[in-house]
């Protein structure tokens, strides 16, 4: 489903990949894994909301923002990545990849900006603000041992301005201080539980920041990101916010 808001379309493709289409420019979010973009992408639990796994393949992207390791995905990239695309990524994901065999992402054959957790940079006209993103160590979102799932330093969220229109896509992370004080039309706030913030940090944020619309990504993709998103919308909708659920 593409979602029509304030100039833009937008869609969530699945996991944490989101495409946000202006007049003249195309940025995608964390393109890829777990089978979103190929086809191979199944529930593995019954009654999970989610859009469905699908081979998409439009190389349409001007602009590739790449959150952190986990969600890097050297085929999700090349899938939706124009010939002349700038991929703008978190630092550090070169030599976290080895686990995954992925190939490095400075040999993607595409212009690379690397970005820290407070840098701000424009390409191809859009305005680009890398936020932090991580767990508290103290939180809610660790490890059995209290190591966090997404310490300081590992990833970053994004905002960016495309033609005009604001959107913030947070990253894994837990609600941050500085996460109160954005000012954006979009906001897509990850609801999936456990490694991020859950449905009920992510909406009383939204509540905060009073953005003119909510769309949530990041949930829902297996058991372990299940979610209640028709409560996350009730709960937005009651703090007099726009929601909108872009799934299946």
């Amino acid at each position: 489903m593409t979602v029509r808001h304030d100039g833009l379309a937008v869609e969530w493709l699945g996991y944490a990949t989101i495409r946000l289409a202006g007049e003249e420019t195309v940025v995608y979010f964390d393109p890829g894994r777990y089978g979103v973009l190929t086809g191979e992408w199944e529930p593995d639990e019954a009654g999970l909301n989610h859009p469905p796994g699908r081979d998409y393949r439009p190389e349409d992207g001007d602009v590739i923002c790449v959150s952190h390791v986990h969600h890097y995905d050297p085929d999700g990239i090349e899938r939706v990545a124009s010939a002349d695309a700038t991929v703008v990524a978190f630092e550090g994901i070169d030599g976290q990849d080895r686990e995954r065999g992925l190939a490095p992402i400075t040999e993607l054959p595409y212009e690379l900006r690397t970005v820290d957790a407070t840098t701000n940079l424009t390409v191809d006209g859009v305005s680009v603000w890398s936020t932090p993103a991580h767990n508290e160590p103290d939180g809610p979102h660790t490890r059995p041992d209290g190591t966090p799932y997404h310490p300081e330093g590992f990833g970053c969220g994004f905002l960016v301005d495309v033609e005009g229109t604001r959107a913030f896509w947070p990253g894994d992370t837990d609600v941050l201080p500085g996460h109160r004080s954005v000012d954006v039309s979009l906001f897509c706030p990850p609801i999936g539980q456990r490694f991020t913030m859950d449905r009920r940090e992510a909406a009383r944020l939204a509540a905060t920041i009073e953005p003119n619309l909510v769309m949530p990504v990041h949930y829902n993709t297996f058991s372990t990101l299940a979610t209640d998103s028709r409560a996350f919308a009730a709960d937005v909708a009651a703090a007099g916010v726009p929601v909108v659920l872009d799934e299946q």
